[in-house]
This record gives C-alpha cells, structure tokens and sequence, in this order.
C-alpha cells in the first residue's frame, strides 16, 4: 500500500498525520491535576488561616510578626481584595463568580504549568473570598471577607488576595514570554505555521 501512495505521488505524511500534528487538541490530565492541587492549596490555606485569625484575633488588638513590617490585624472587608470596592459587594460577589466560571471554561485548553499553576491560584483565591461573601454575615453574596495581614502604608489583606495578585503577576509573565494555554510559544507557533506553509506549498 505504501509503495503505491509513493508511485501516484501521495505524501506518506500526510497520509498518516493530523494536519497539525504538534498542536495540542484539548487540556492534559496532568495539567487539569496541577490546576486542581493548586486551587486547593491556595483555598485550604486560606480558609485555616481564615479560621485562625477569627479566634486568636478576636479581641480585636494587633499582633506584631516582625516588627511594625508586619502585623497581624482582624477586620471585616465589604469590598474586594484590599477593601477596594467597600459599596460594591454585591456587583464584586458576581464578577468573581463569572471569573471562576471563565478560568474553568479556557482551563480545556490547557497544557502548560505555568497557566494551570496561575488558573489554579486563581480559582483557590476567588473561592476562598466567595466562601466568606456567602456563609459569614450578612451572607447572600454580600457577606464580609475576614482580612488580617497588614503591611506599612498598605490595606489588610488575606491570602486569598496573595493567591490572586500571585496569579495575576504569573499571567504578565507568560503573557510577556508569549507562552499559551497550550505551552507553546508564539514564536514556535509561528514557525510551526511557516513550516506547514512550506510543506503544502511542495
């Protein structure tokens, strides 16, 4: 069968190859896995230090870790990470929800560490704070997100806001490095469709 592709002039290749064999088709489990753990490392971290701070903190007086650089200071924020947002809980509750809905719809897409690893942290992040919006009072999606990290000349955060601002700043990265959902640069990607140019050209 070979040998008579070969004499009509056929392209063994092409015979027996996708038209992109190097393109990834849809997200890898292992990718999908790295996007899980990370979600929940990033919740489960949040919700214990969550937790923690409601009890030791209670009595409502600052605790100082290293010095006045770093303290650790109970509040209760109506707004969005670094009580940006204080009168817009509810419309911040919904766009956090469209953007966890949003990240697991492209996660089919992915194959690359990097992009789960940020997909992940985001998601564990935005759950974590959805978690408080929802069960802690006055509940319904506009409940308070307890905060408790305080920096110089800084809001009080948690660390579901570091999981995000991780994330995001992970995201510029590949974004600058021009890697893709699917691991692959633009620049390769590019090649890769110069090449197959050159091949149906021939």
């Amino acid at each position: 069968m070979p040998v008579m592709q070969a004499e009509a002039g056929a392209s063994l290749s092409s015979a027996t190859t996708p038209d992109h064999p190097r393109t990834p088709r849809g997200a890898s489990t292992r990718h999908l896995a790295v996007l899980g753990l990370a979600a929940a490392t990033a919740y489960g971290i949040d919700q214990a230090t969550k937790a923690w701070a409601l009890d030791a903190l209670a009595d409502g007086h600052p605790r100082e870790v290293i010095g006045s650089f770093l303290r650790f200071q109970l509040t209760h924020n109506p707004g969005a990470a670094f009580s940006l947002g204080t009168n817009s809980t509810i419309f911040i509750t919904a766009i956090a929800v469209a953007v966890v809905i949003a990240v697991l719809v492209t996660a089919r897409k992915l194959r690359s560490t990097g992009w789960a690893l940020a997909f992940g942290l985001i998601v564990g992040g935005a759950v974590g704070n959805l978690t408080d919006r929802f069960f802690r009072p006055p509940g319904g999606g506009k409940g308070y997100v307890v905060d408790f990290l305080q920096l110089p000349n800084w809001p009080i955060f948690n660390v579901a806001d570091i999981a995000i601002c991780t994330a995001a700043a992970l995201v510029v990265v590949l974004t600058f490095r021009g890697v893709g959902l699917d691991g692959i640069r633009d620049r390769d990607r590019e090649r890769e469709t110069e090449n197959d140019g050159n091949e149906d050209a021939a």
